[in-house]
C-alpha cells in the first residue's frame, strides 16, 4: 500500500503556486527555500507527475498541476475549518448576530427570543429587520433568516426547524350573523381581508378527510400587506381571513377569534433557519438556532 502524502508538503506546493516563486513561498512560510524545494520534489515523486516547470526565469504550474492546486486549496481550506469549528466550539457566542424576519413570526416568536438571547449572552448584540420582502442575506450581510411557509429553491442552507397551521378566523359576532355554514363553498359571499404579503391572497383550498378538496376564491372587502395588520382587521370586524396559528391561536383560545369551519383544514407550512453559503457558522448563530429550536418545541410545533 503506498504511504499516505504528508498533507504539509501540499501546502508548501499551493504556496509556491500562490507565490510564483520558491523563495517568495519560503518567506511567506517561514521556512528554508531549501526545505520547500525538496517538500514540492517528493510530492511530485509520490504522485508520479510533474507538478511544477522551472526555468531560470520563471515557474508555473503544469495542466496536472493547475488541477491539483485546485483540489489543494479546497482540502487545506476545509482542514482550516474543521479547525476553526472546534475552536469556536470551545467559545462563548459573541460579537454583533444580524437576523431577518418576517413580521408576524419576527414579531410573535423571534423578538422574544432576542430579548432571552441577549440576557443570556452578555457579549451579544442583535440587529433584527422585519420583512416579508425576500432579504438577500449575502447582500445585506445577514447572519440568519427565518422563514416561515414554503421555501423556494434557493443557493442558500436551510434547515426546517418547525411546522405551523393555517386558521380561516373571524369574530365570534361576525360568524353569528352568518347562517350556518355548509362548507368552503359558502365562503366568498363573506366579508374578507386579504393578506398582501402572499403570493396568492385570495385564493386557498380547503381539505377534509382524505381526498375531498374544495378550493374557493374570496373576495377583497379589505386589503392588507402585512399579516399582524390583518390579523388587526379581523379583530375590528372587517371580515375572516386566514391567519397562521401562532398568531391566532391564543385569540381562538380566549373566545376573542371563532375558528371558522375547523373540520376543514388549509395547507400546513415550515418554519426554516436560513443561512450564506458559508462553510461554517459562529457560535452567535448556532445559539441562536439552538434558542429557537427549544422554543418551537416548547410551543408543541414538530
Amino acid at each position: 500500500m503506498q504511504e499516505a502524502t504528508n498533507l504539509n508538503r501540499l501546502a508548501y506546493f499551493v504556496a509556491v503556486v500562490d507565490a510564483g516563486s520558491f523563495t517568495r513561498a519560503a518567506e511567506y512560510l517561514g521556512i528554508t527555500k531549501a526545505v520547500v524545494s525538496q517538500q514540492v520534489a517528493k510530492l511530485e515523486e509520490e504522485v508520479g507527475t510533474t507538478l511544477l516547470m522551472r526555468t531560470t526565469r520563471r515557474l508555473q504550474p503544469t495542466e496536472a498541476g493547475r488541477m491539483f492546486h485546485l483540489r489543494c486549496v479546497l482540502v487545506l481550506r476545509e482542514a482550516e475549518d474543521a479547525l476553526r469549528e472546534l475552536a469556536q466550539a470551545r467559545t462563548e457566542p459573541k460579537g454583533l448576530l444580524r437576523i431577518t424576519a418576517p413580521y408576524d413570526y419576527g414579531t410573535s416568536v423571534i423578538v422574544p427570543l432576542v430579548t432571552a438571547f441577549t440576557a443570556r449572552y452578555a457579549d451579544c448584540k442583535v440587529e433584527l429587520s422585519l420583512s416579508d420582502k425576500m432579504v438577500d442575506l449575502v447582500a445585506d450581510n445577514m447572519d440568519l433568516a427565518i422563514r416561515v411557509g414554503w421555501l423556494a429553491d434557493s443557493s442558500l442552507q436551510a434547515r426546517r426547524v418547525g411546522t405551523f397551521r393555517q386558521y380561516l378566523v373571524g369574530t365570534p359576532h361576525l360568524v353569528s350573523k352568518v347562517a350556518k355554514l355548509n362548507g368552503p363553498g359558502d365562503l366568498p359571499s363573506l366579508p374578507f381581508v386579504a393578506n398582501n404579503a402572499l403570493k396568492e391572497p385570495l385564493d386557498w383550498t380547503f381539505t377534509r378527510n382524505e381526498g375531498e378538496a374544495r378550493t374557493v376564491r374570496f373576495r377583497a372587502d379589505i386589503a392588507i400587506n402585512t399579516t399582524p395588520a390583518v390579523m388587526e382587521a379581523v379583530r375590528q370586524g372587517g371580515g375572516l381571513s386566514v391567519l397562521p396559528d401562532f398568531l391566532a391561536a391564543a385569540d381562538i383560545a380566549s373566545g376573542r377569534l371563532t375558528h371558522v369551519l375547523p373540520d376543514w383544514h388549509l395547507p400546513s407550512g415550515g418554519v426554516y433557519t436560513v443561512y450564506p453559503a458559508a462553510r461554517f457558522r459562529p457560535p452567535k448563530v448556532s445559539a441562536f438556532v439552538d434558542l429557537l429550536i427549544a422554543s418551537v418545541k416548547r410551543g408543541g410545533l414538530q
